[in-house]
């Protein structure tokens, strides 16, 4: 058996449950959220699709270590799970700090979603880094 054959399958595995994670994730951060994004997006509003963008991005950069150095997929599932959480408290912090998120993003104040963007983001990147162990020795 190719090398090929034996990782494709394992390949399909866990970047399909990555993407399924991030799916469930991004859904859930919708679900959660106390404004309703699509539906902003959908009316033009590009500062619910700034911040949405963050949120999916600070989801997926986090999910993504996980799946480049994770050694099972119930770690992944475990990790992307923690990624959520980490989002939703970044959002609760920027709107303890900016005061009316919500109202904001639904008022189209593009300055309030771009640094919720760049916290979601940034959280994102630094709790990747705590996640990724190029040696696979998690302990």
């Amino acid at each position: 058996m190719s090398a090929f054959d034996a990782a494709f399958p394992r390949f399909l595995m866990s970047t399909g449950m990555a993407g399924a994670m991030l799916l469930i994730a991004s859904t859930v951060y919708v679900l959660l959220t106390p404004w309703k994004e699509l539906a902003l997006v959908k009316d033009g509003n590009a500062s619910a699709g700034v911040a949405l963008g963050g949120a999916i991005g600070g989801l997926a950069i986090p999910i993504a270590s996980t799946l480049a150095s994770s050694v099972s997929l119930p770690e992944l599932v475990l990790w992307g799970a923690i990624a959520l959480l980490m989002q939703l408290i970044t959002y609760r912090i920027v709107d303890l700090i900016l005061r009316g998120i919500p109202r904001r993003i639904s008022n189209d104040e593009m300055g309030a979603a771009v640094v919720l963007a760049a916290a979601k983001l940034g959280t994102g990147l630094i709790f990747a880094a705590g996640l990724w162990d190029p040696v696979l020795q998690r302990i």
